[in-house]
Protein backbone atom coordinates (compact mmCIF):
# COMPACT_ATOMS: atom_id res chain seq x y z
CA UNK A 1 0.00 0.00 0.00
CA UNK A 2 2.66 2.54 0.98
CA UNK A 3 4.18 1.48 -2.30
CA UNK A 4 0.86 2.43 -4.33
CA UNK A 5 0.87 5.81 -2.19
CA UNK A 6 4.40 6.49 -3.26
CA UNK A 7 4.20 5.95 -6.92
CA UNK A 8 1.18 7.34 -7.23
CA UNK A 9 2.34 10.84 -5.84
CA UNK A 10 5.48 10.89 -7.56
CA UNK A 11 3.94 10.26 -10.67
CA UNK A 12 1.12 13.07 -9.98
CA UNK A 13 4.05 14.70 -9.31
CA UNK A 14 6.74 14.13 -12.33
CA UNK A 15 3.65 14.78 -14.74
CA UNK A 16 3.00 18.16 -13.17
CA UNK A 17 6.77 18.84 -13.59
CA UNK A 18 6.57 17.17 -17.07
CA UNK A 19 3.53 19.82 -17.82
CA UNK A 20 5.63 22.67 -16.73
CA UNK A 21 8.75 21.88 -18.88
CA UNK A 22 6.31 21.05 -22.01
CA UNK A 23 5.15 24.49 -21.47
CA UNK A 24 8.63 26.14 -20.81
CA UNK A 25 9.63 24.61 -23.84
CA UNK A 26 7.14 25.34 -25.93
CA UNK A 27 7.42 29.29 -24.70
CA UNK A 28 10.79 29.07 -25.86
CA UNK A 29 9.95 28.25 -28.97
CA UNK A 30 7.60 30.79 -29.64
CA UNK A 31 10.40 33.17 -28.46
CA UNK A 32 13.00 31.11 -30.78
CA UNK A 33 10.54 31.98 -33.64
CA UNK A 34 10.51 35.48 -32.93
CA UNK A 35 13.66 35.46 -32.88
CA UNK A 36 14.56 33.67 -36.12
CA UNK A 37 11.80 36.00 -37.73
CA UNK A 38 14.00 39.09 -36.64
CA UNK A 39 16.67 38.11 -37.94
CA UNK A 40 15.62 37.41 -41.16
CA UNK A 41 13.36 40.19 -42.25
CA UNK A 42 14.46 42.45 -44.92
CA UNK A 43 17.22 45.47 -45.16
CA UNK A 44 14.99 48.18 -44.03
CA UNK A 45 15.72 46.63 -40.57
CA UNK A 46 19.05 46.51 -40.91
CA UNK A 47 19.48 49.82 -38.48
CA UNK A 48 18.02 47.51 -35.59
CA UNK A 49 19.96 46.08 -32.64
CA UNK A 50 19.31 42.39 -32.70
CA UNK A 51 22.25 41.52 -30.32
CA UNK A 52 19.46 39.86 -27.98
CA UNK A 53 17.43 37.48 -30.57
CA UNK A 54 21.28 36.34 -32.11
CA UNK A 55 22.58 35.65 -28.45
CA UNK A 56 19.30 33.53 -27.77
CA UNK A 57 19.72 31.49 -31.05
CA UNK A 58 23.12 30.99 -30.16
CA UNK A 59 22.61 29.81 -26.67
CA UNK A 60 19.96 27.39 -27.54
CA UNK A 61 21.63 24.22 -26.23
CA UNK A 62 18.56 22.20 -25.18
CA UNK A 63 15.70 22.19 -28.28
CA UNK A 64 16.82 20.27 -31.47
CA UNK A 65 16.37 22.04 -34.10
CA UNK A 66 15.49 20.93 -37.96
CA UNK A 67 15.34 23.06 -40.66
CA UNK A 68 13.86 22.47 -43.90
CA UNK A 69 13.03 24.08 -47.26
CA UNK A 70 10.13 24.24 -49.29
CA UNK A 71 10.69 21.15 -51.20
CA UNK A 72 11.82 19.55 -47.13
CA UNK A 73 15.31 19.77 -47.93
CA UNK A 74 17.40 19.55 -44.67
CA UNK A 75 19.38 22.70 -44.37
CA UNK A 76 20.98 22.49 -40.64
CA UNK A 77 19.94 20.97 -37.46
CA UNK A 78 21.13 21.85 -34.08
CA UNK A 79 21.33 19.90 -30.43
CA UNK A 80 21.07 16.45 -31.41
CA UNK A 81 23.76 15.68 -30.26
CA UNK A 82 27.81 15.83 -31.52
CA UNK A 83 28.07 14.53 -35.14
CA UNK A 84 24.69 13.51 -35.46
CA UNK A 85 23.93 17.31 -36.65
CA UNK A 86 25.33 16.59 -39.69
CA UNK A 87 24.31 13.41 -40.27
CA UNK A 88 21.79 13.62 -43.19
CA UNK A 89 20.52 10.35 -43.02
CA UNK A 90 20.17 10.58 -39.27
CA UNK A 91 18.65 13.32 -39.71
CA UNK A 92 16.03 12.30 -42.31
CA UNK A 93 14.68 9.63 -40.14
CA UNK A 94 14.51 12.22 -36.88
CA UNK A 95 12.50 14.85 -39.48
CA UNK A 96 10.40 12.20 -40.34
CA UNK A 97 9.51 10.86 -36.99
CA UNK A 98 8.78 14.76 -35.99
CA UNK A 99 6.46 15.14 -38.97
CA UNK A 100 4.71 11.77 -38.27
CA UNK A 101 3.99 12.96 -34.63
CA UNK A 102 2.39 15.94 -36.04
CA UNK A 103 4.11 18.98 -34.41
CA UNK A 104 3.63 21.69 -36.20
CA UNK A 105 6.94 23.72 -37.51
CA UNK A 106 6.92 27.44 -37.65
CA UNK A 107 8.13 29.38 -40.98
CA UNK A 108 10.77 31.80 -41.45
CA UNK A 109 10.77 33.78 -44.68
CA UNK A 110 14.59 34.92 -45.75
CA UNK A 111 14.69 37.90 -48.12
CA UNK A 112 17.13 36.88 -51.00
CA UNK A 113 17.60 39.80 -53.04
CA UNK A 114 14.69 40.27 -55.02
CA UNK A 115 12.81 36.84 -53.84
CA UNK A 116 12.03 35.33 -50.34
CA UNK A 117 12.99 31.73 -49.51
CA UNK A 118 11.21 30.52 -46.65
CA UNK A 119 12.09 27.38 -44.26
CA UNK A 120 10.16 25.46 -42.03
CA UNK A 121 11.99 24.68 -38.64
CA UNK A 122 10.74 21.64 -36.71
CA UNK A 123 11.11 21.01 -33.48
CA UNK A 124 10.93 18.11 -30.59
CA UNK A 125 11.41 17.74 -27.35
CA UNK A 126 14.89 18.09 -25.19
CA UNK A 127 16.20 14.45 -23.62
CA UNK A 128 15.61 16.33 -19.92
CA UNK A 129 12.09 15.99 -20.88
CA UNK A 130 11.88 12.85 -22.59
CA UNK A 131 13.90 11.13 -19.95
CA UNK A 132 11.64 12.67 -17.17
CA UNK A 133 8.57 11.22 -19.30
CA UNK A 134 9.85 7.99 -18.93
CA UNK A 135 10.91 8.79 -15.29
CA UNK A 136 7.47 7.36 -13.91
CA UNK A 137 7.86 3.78 -15.54
CA UNK A 138 11.48 3.58 -13.59
CA UNK A 139 9.81 4.17 -10.68
CA UNK A 140 6.92 1.62 -11.15
CA UNK A 141 9.74 -0.56 -12.39
CA UNK A 142 11.93 0.00 -8.99
CA UNK A 143 8.43 0.30 -6.14
CA UNK A 144 7.04 -2.90 -7.94
CA UNK A 145 10.96 -4.46 -6.92
CA UNK A 146 10.56 -2.65 -3.79
CA UNK A 147 7.12 -4.35 -2.91
CA UNK A 148 7.78 -7.88 -4.18
CA UNK A 149 10.75 -7.85 -2.02
CA UNK A 150 9.36 -6.39 0.74
CA UNK A 151 6.33 -9.08 0.21
CA UNK A 152 8.49 -11.63 -0.20
CA UNK A 153 10.79 -11.26 3.02
CA UNK A 154 7.57 -10.56 4.85
CA UNK A 155 6.57 -14.44 3.83
CA UNK A 156 10.17 -15.63 4.54
CA UNK A 157 9.86 -14.15 8.27
CA UNK A 158 7.00 -15.00 9.30
CA UNK A 159 7.78 -18.77 7.75
CA UNK A 160 10.85 -18.44 9.86
CA UNK A 161 9.48 -17.26 12.58
CA UNK A 162 6.44 -20.04 12.14
CA UNK A 163 9.24 -22.19 12.51
CA UNK A 164 10.85 -21.17 15.22
CA UNK A 165 7.55 -21.45 17.04
CA UNK A 166 7.05 -24.91 16.59
CA UNK A 167 10.62 -26.37 17.14
CA UNK A 168 10.58 -23.99 20.81
CA UNK A 169 7.61 -25.76 21.37
CA UNK A 170 8.88 -29.39 20.36
CA UNK A 171 11.94 -28.58 22.55
CA UNK A 172 9.49 -27.67 25.38
CA UNK A 173 7.50 -30.81 25.29
CA UNK A 174 10.65 -32.65 24.96
CA UNK A 175 11.55 -30.43 28.53
CA UNK A 176 8.29 -31.62 29.33
CA UNK A 177 8.11 -34.67 29.77
CA UNK A 178 11.59 -35.52 30.69
CA UNK A 179 10.29 -35.44 34.34
CA UNK A 180 7.79 -38.11 34.62
CA UNK A 181 9.53 -40.07 32.04
CA UNK A 182 12.43 -40.31 34.56
CA UNK A 183 10.25 -40.73 38.15
CA UNK A 184 8.39 -43.98 35.88
CA UNK A 185 11.55 -45.24 35.07
CA UNK A 186 12.43 -44.81 38.73
CA UNK A 187 9.26 -46.85 39.64
CA UNK A 188 9.74 -49.15 36.64
CA UNK A 189 13.15 -49.76 38.40
CA UNK A 190 11.33 -50.19 42.14
CA UNK A 191 9.16 -52.10 40.75
CA UNK A 192 11.54 -55.31 39.21
CA UNK A 193 13.01 -55.22 42.12
CA UNK A 194 9.74 -56.41 44.20
CA UNK A 195 8.36 -58.96 41.82
CA UNK A 196 9.58 -62.41 41.77
CA UNK A 197 10.45 -64.64 39.02
CA UNK A 198 6.97 -66.71 37.47
CA UNK A 199 5.02 -63.55 38.64
CA UNK A 200 2.04 -62.90 36.26
CA UNK A 201 3.06 -59.16 36.37
CA UNK A 202 6.48 -59.37 35.20
CA UNK A 203 4.94 -59.88 31.65
CA UNK A 204 2.88 -56.38 32.75
CA UNK A 205 6.31 -54.73 33.72
CA UNK A 206 7.97 -55.70 30.79
CA UNK A 207 5.48 -54.64 28.60
CA UNK A 208 5.57 -51.32 30.82
CA UNK A 209 9.20 -50.66 30.55
CA UNK A 210 8.37 -50.93 26.36
CA UNK A 211 5.96 -48.14 27.20
CA UNK A 212 8.38 -46.12 28.97
CA UNK A 213 11.39 -46.65 26.34
CA UNK A 214 9.07 -45.47 23.87
CA UNK A 215 8.56 -42.23 25.58
CA UNK A 216 11.96 -41.45 25.83
CA UNK A 217 12.69 -42.30 21.89
CA UNK A 218 9.65 -39.56 21.87
CA UNK A 219 11.38 -36.76 24.28
CA UNK A 220 14.31 -37.57 22.29
CA UNK A 221 13.14 -36.85 18.95
CA UNK A 222 11.54 -33.27 20.29
CA UNK A 223 15.05 -32.44 21.84
CA UNK A 224 16.35 -33.12 18.12
CA UNK A 225 13.94 -30.51 16.39
CA UNK A 226 15.47 -27.02 15.95
CA UNK A 227 19.14 -28.32 16.62
CA UNK A 228 21.81 -30.32 13.71
CA UNK A 229 21.28 -33.93 14.11
CA UNK A 230 23.95 -36.29 14.03
CA UNK A 231 23.73 -38.06 11.18
CA UNK A 232 24.84 -42.04 10.42
CA UNK A 233 25.07 -44.39 7.96
CA UNK A 234 21.87 -46.85 7.82
CA UNK A 235 20.30 -49.38 5.60
CA UNK A 236 17.05 -47.71 4.44
CA UNK A 237 15.44 -51.11 3.87
CA UNK A 238 16.15 -51.87 7.31
CA UNK A 239 14.91 -48.57 8.99
CA UNK A 240 11.61 -49.11 7.18
CA UNK A 241 10.77 -52.56 7.73
CA UNK A 242 11.27 -51.74 11.56
CA UNK A 243 8.73 -48.95 11.12
CA UNK A 244 6.20 -51.11 9.81
CA UNK A 245 6.72 -53.89 12.04
CA UNK A 246 6.06 -51.33 14.43
CA UNK A 247 3.37 -49.73 12.83
CA UNK A 248 1.55 -53.39 11.65
CA UNK A 249 1.19 -54.29 15.96
CA UNK A 250 -0.71 -51.12 16.05
CA UNK A 251 -3.07 -51.28 12.84
CA UNK A 252 -6.18 -52.31 12.66
CA UNK A 253 -6.39 -56.24 11.38
CA UNK A 254 -8.14 -55.02 8.23
CA UNK A 255 -5.24 -52.59 6.76
CA UNK A 256 -2.80 -54.98 5.38
CA UNK A 257 0.74 -53.78 4.42
CA UNK A 258 2.07 -54.19 1.13
CA UNK A 259 6.47 -53.79 0.47
CA UNK A 260 8.73 -56.56 -1.15
CA UNK A 261 12.47 -54.45 -0.62
CA UNK A 262 14.59 -56.39 -2.84
CA UNK A 263 17.25 -53.96 -3.87
CA UNK A 264 18.87 -54.64 -0.04
CA UNK A 265 22.42 -54.12 -1.51
CA UNK A 266 21.79 -50.64 -2.18
CA UNK A 267 19.95 -49.09 0.06
CA UNK A 268 22.53 -46.80 2.73
CA UNK A 269 21.61 -43.64 3.18
CA UNK A 270 22.54 -40.99 6.32
CA UNK A 271 19.94 -39.83 8.38
CA UNK A 272 19.51 -39.40 11.76
CA UNK A 273 18.13 -42.59 13.07
CA UNK A 274 15.49 -41.46 15.73
CA UNK A 275 14.10 -38.45 13.44
CA UNK A 276 14.03 -40.28 9.94
CA UNK A 277 12.43 -43.41 11.74
CA UNK A 278 9.49 -41.28 12.97
CA UNK A 279 8.89 -39.78 9.91
CA UNK A 280 8.04 -42.88 8.30
CA UNK A 281 5.69 -43.56 11.25
CA UNK A 282 4.02 -40.44 10.62
CA UNK A 283 3.77 -40.63 7.15
CA UNK A 284 2.47 -44.51 8.06
CA UNK A 285 -0.14 -43.16 10.77
CA UNK A 286 -1.07 -40.20 7.83
CA UNK A 287 -1.97 -43.46 5.76
CA UNK A 288 -4.11 -45.23 8.97
CA UNK A 289 -6.16 -41.91 9.40
CA UNK A 290 -6.99 -41.40 5.96
CA UNK A 291 -8.20 -44.59 5.50
CA UNK A 292 -10.61 -45.14 8.71
CA UNK A 293 -8.97 -48.86 9.39
CA UNK A 294 -9.45 -50.22 6.68
CA UNK A 295 -7.27 -50.66 3.22
CA UNK A 296 -3.72 -51.05 2.05
CA UNK A 297 -0.71 -49.22 2.75
CA UNK A 298 2.12 -50.17 0.19
CA UNK A 299 6.07 -49.11 0.80
CA UNK A 300 8.56 -48.89 -2.27
CA UNK A 301 11.90 -48.65 -1.77
CA UNK A 302 14.05 -47.51 -5.34
CA UNK A 303 16.82 -45.75 -6.89
CA UNK A 304 16.23 -42.57 -8.52
CA UNK A 305 19.60 -40.75 -10.17
CA UNK A 306 21.52 -40.00 -7.48
CA UNK A 307 18.77 -40.28 -4.68
CA UNK A 308 17.04 -42.83 -3.14
CA UNK A 309 12.90 -43.09 -3.00
CA UNK A 310 10.66 -44.11 -0.54
CA UNK A 311 6.97 -43.94 -1.53
CA UNK A 312 4.72 -44.43 0.68
CA UNK A 313 0.55 -45.30 -0.16
CA UNK A 314 -2.73 -45.60 0.94
CA UNK A 315 -6.17 -46.31 -0.24
CA UNK A 316 -7.60 -43.46 1.67
CA UNK A 317 -9.27 -40.26 0.62
CA UNK A 318 -7.08 -38.61 -1.20
CA UNK A 319 -6.09 -34.78 -0.96
CA UNK A 320 -7.03 -32.01 -3.34
CA UNK A 321 -4.68 -30.75 -5.89
CA UNK A 322 -4.71 -27.34 -4.28
CA UNK A 323 -3.53 -28.53 -1.37
CA UNK A 324 -0.57 -30.79 -2.04
CA UNK A 325 1.73 -27.89 -0.93
CA UNK A 326 -0.19 -26.74 2.43
CA UNK A 327 -0.45 -30.01 3.99
CA UNK A 328 3.03 -29.06 4.77
CA UNK A 329 2.24 -25.90 6.57
CA UNK A 330 3.18 -25.90 10.44
CA UNK A 331 -0.72 -25.69 11.72
CA UNK A 332 -2.31 -27.32 8.78
CA UNK A 333 -4.44 -30.39 9.97
CA UNK A 334 -7.91 -32.00 8.02
CA UNK A 335 -8.03 -33.90 11.49
CA UNK A 336 -10.54 -32.44 14.60
CA UNK A 337 -8.00 -33.18 17.11
CA UNK A 338 -3.64 -32.35 16.66
CA UNK A 339 -1.51 -29.19 15.99
CA UNK A 340 -1.12 -29.73 12.50
CA UNK A 341 2.74 -30.50 13.08
CA UNK A 342 3.63 -34.29 12.21
CA UNK A 343 4.27 -33.05 8.02
CA UNK A 344 5.48 -29.80 8.82
CA UNK A 345 8.19 -31.30 10.99
CA UNK A 346 8.72 -34.22 8.44
CA UNK A 347 9.28 -31.63 5.80
CA UNK A 348 11.73 -29.63 8.37
CA UNK A 349 13.53 -33.17 9.31
CA UNK A 350 13.93 -34.08 5.48
CA UNK A 351 14.74 -31.25 3.59
CA UNK A 352 16.51 -29.16 6.74
CA UNK A 353 18.36 -32.30 8.38
CA UNK A 354 18.88 -34.88 5.53
CA UNK A 355 19.33 -32.32 2.31
CA UNK A 356 16.39 -34.34 0.37
CA UNK A 357 13.08 -33.66 -0.68
CA UNK A 358 9.11 -34.86 0.73
CA UNK A 359 6.45 -34.44 -2.07
CA UNK A 360 3.05 -35.61 -2.43
CA UNK A 361 3.84 -37.71 -5.51
CA UNK A 362 0.00 -38.56 -6.57
CA UNK A 363 -3.43 -38.06 -5.09
CA UNK A 364 -6.87 -38.86 -6.20
CA UNK A 365 -10.02 -38.15 -3.90
CA UNK A 366 -11.69 -41.19 -2.62
CA UNK A 367 -8.39 -43.73 -4.17
CA UNK A 368 -5.40 -42.84 -2.59
CA UNK A 369 -2.06 -41.02 -1.96
CA UNK A 370 1.23 -41.65 -2.42
CA UNK A 371 3.69 -39.41 -0.71
CA UNK A 372 7.20 -39.46 -1.89
CA UNK A 373 10.70 -39.22 0.15
CA UNK A 374 13.62 -38.93 -1.66
CA UNK A 375 17.23 -39.21 0.13
CA UNK A 376 20.93 -38.36 -1.30
CA UNK A 377 22.41 -41.95 -1.47
CA UNK A 378 25.17 -42.31 0.64
CA UNK A 379 28.42 -42.79 -0.91
CA UNK A 380 28.62 -46.26 -0.18
CA UNK A 381 26.26 -46.99 -2.61
CA UNK A 382 28.00 -47.96 -5.94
Amino acid sequence: IAGVLVLTASTLYTNYLTDQLKQGEYNKVQTLKFAFEELTKGPSNLDLDLTFESYFIENNKTIPLIAVDEQENINWAVNFGGDKDSNIVFLQNEFERIKKRGREPFEVTTVLGTHDMTSKIYYKHSSILRLLSLFPYFQLILIAAFVFIGYYSLIQSNRAEKNRIWAGLAKETAHQLGTPISAILAWVELLKQTIQEGDGNKQILQEMQKDVDRLNLIADRFSKIGSKPVLEQVDLVSMATHAIDYMKARASRQINFVYDFKDTNNSMVSVNPPLFEWVIENLIRNALDAMDGKGNVVLDIYTHGNYLGLDISDTGKGIPASKHNRIFEPGYSTKKRGWGLGLSLAKRIIENYHHGRIFVKDSKMNIGTTITIELPKSKRNS
